[in-house]
């Protein structure tokens, strides 16, 4: 049989065909070589997110961020620059402490003149060195002891003898009776402002030769939030969601014992806070089972203003028409940061990631000029709009520009480019209100704990264990912005709710919690 020979315009097709795999292999090796990269950076390199190697002397105004264009050819510019002075120790604040002296004196053998043999009296002291000890925890058994009264006379003449008793207040858990506020401020506070589990806490017992298992005090924690705490938590909401302006995130938990889930799905911890306007600052963690928006507007009901977020879009699509979303520019600038730490140092200059990230450096940089100079929210709001404003409109010129041409949509620049693009209406929202915010890390700051927490104790093990956790970290984060320590202010709530006193009386920024807990 003879062979088919294939044709001139055959072997172009084929060798089209070969060349278009040979396109899509190379950009797929690109696309893996910037997550290497990337990845790689994000375990090895420094926890910053600083990666621009020319920094905003670029911006000396908007026409040169306007005109700027990939350079030719690499100069090099001498900067020079004042270090500022560093300030001088300053010696700690011990006065609230009570102090101990110890005098060191000569024995009386050596008080002998060298000079005369007479003998020398002291006529002065000088403190050499100021040390802080440290009295480990002490505890102490406090026995609450009932008196019976009884009558002398009935008991001389009367076959009846009546007796009466001194009021004793009630335990603080029924059938726990070792548990004090003081212990039980204690545990809470370990767990959820020290982040020591549990589990920890019950071995350092253990120590003491206290039999305290690490489930009698989650039952404990579990107690004073469903009893306790859960008005207080619903005061502290009601604040929130009376300001106009807030700031929410979310972050995973595990939790083991869900009903109808397997204990390697994961769940959600959601975080609310207010912002930087208002004169009772208010943190509040709600756990959840997942991350749909309708838990955001569930929780969210009743609020009216504006909410910083994260680009998550169940924000932008489940919140009601009264909430006014706030993108995040710090999540936009790290979008560039990405980018410049999947490819090699030595190009990173001329990459166009590059102007990306001065742009958003720029607008941080005259976000820190407005908090110097200590600008009002009303002529924040004013200089941002002659300042700020025409900047961010020519970042997303370029965006949308750069977006244009780009040939690669799913690598770290295309992904930047694509953020930009879809976010630009709610990332402008900030320019809305001189009391916005150009980032959400008001909010992301406040996670911080409750991640820090969970790297240590891990999981939940039920639901009740969870959302009694997200109180506990309601209550003392908002103690901590209301400038309160957090233990004084547990056993002042765990002396005075028990007793009956109301929960809108023993809030953060009330004046009896101001002057005993600061």
């Amino acid at each position: 049989m003879k062979a088919h020979v294939k044709s001139a315009a055959e072997w172009q097709l084929i060798l089209a065909e070969k060349e278009d795999e040979i396109a899509r292999l190379t950009r797929q090796v690109e696309w893996l070589t910037q997550q290497f990269r990337l990845m790689r950076s994000q375990q090895f390199g420094p926890s910053s997110e600083t990666a621009s190697s020319l920094r905003l002397s670029l911006f000396r105004d908007l026409t040169a961020v306007q005109e700027e264009a990939p350079a030719e050819s690499e100069e090099t510019e001498t900067v020079t620059y004042r270090r500022r002075k560093q300030r001088g120790k300053r010696d700690a604040d011990f006065s609230r402490f009570p102090t101990e002296q110890i005098v060191y004196e000569l024995p009386e053998s050596e008080r002998i003149c060298p000079d005369c043999g007479g003998p020398l009296h002291a006529c002065g002291h000088e403190v050499l060195r100021r040390e802080l000890a440290s009295i480990p925890t002490q505890y102490k058994v406090k026995e609450h002891i009932q008196t019976v009264y009884g009558c002398r006379y009935c008991e001389r003449s009367s076959d009846h003898v009546p007796m009466v008793k001194s009021e004793v207040p009630a335990a603080l858990i029924p059938g726990s009776g070792i548990v004090s506020p003081s212990l039980l401020a204690q545990i809470i506070n370990n767990k959820y402002v020290l982040a020591l589990p549990l589990n920890r806490q019950e071995q350092e017992f253990e120590r003491l030769d206290v039999p305290l298992s690490r489930q009698t005090m989650a039952n404990w924690v579990i107690y004073t939030q469903q009893h306790w705490f859960n008005d207080l938590y619903a005061l502290m909401r009601a604040e929130l969601l009376g300001n106009e302006i807030l700031h929410a995130d979310e972050t995973t938990l595990m939790v083991l014992r869900e009903e109808g889930r397997k204990a390697t799905q994961k769940s959600y911890v959601w975080v609310y806070t207010t912002s930087g306007d208002t004169e009772r600052p208010v943190v509040l963690y709600d756990y959840k089972p997942g991350r749909a928006g309708v838990y955001a507007s569930n929780f969210l009901a009743g609020f009216a203003g504006k909410l910083h977020t994260d680009g998550y879009e169940a924000y932008h699509c489940k919140l009601p028409p009264e909430i006014t979303v706030v993108g995040c520019w710090s999540h936009m600038r790290r979008k560039f940061v990405d980018t410049l730490k999947s490819i090699p140092k030595e190009i990173r200059k001329k990459n166009p990631a590059q102007t990306g990230l001065n742009y958003c450096d720029r607008l941080f940089a005259l976000e820190r000029e407005y908090a110097k100079e200590g600008l009002s929210f009303e002529e924040r709001h004013r200089v941002r709009m002659e300042r700020s404003k025409p900047l961010a409109d020519a970042f997303f010129t370029w965006a949308a520009a750069e977006f244009a041409k780009n040939p690669l949509p799913k690598s770290t620049f295309g992904r930047a480019l694509t953020y930009a693009v879809n976010q630009e209406g709610w990332l402008m929202n900030v320019f809305l209100d001189g009391r916005l915010e150009l980032s959400n890390n008001r909010c992301e700051r406040r996670v911080r704990p409750f991640a820090i927490g969970r790297r240590n104790w891990l999981f939940c093990k039920t639901p009740a264990g969870a959302d009694a956790g997200a109180v506990m970290y309601s209550v003392v984060e908002t103690a901590k912005a209301n400038g309160l320590k957090p233990f004084d202010y547990l056993h002042f709530l765990l002396t005075r709710l028990p007793q009956g006193v109301p929960a809108i009386d023993c809030l953060p920024w009330s004046a009896d919690a101001q002057m005993e807990c600061r």
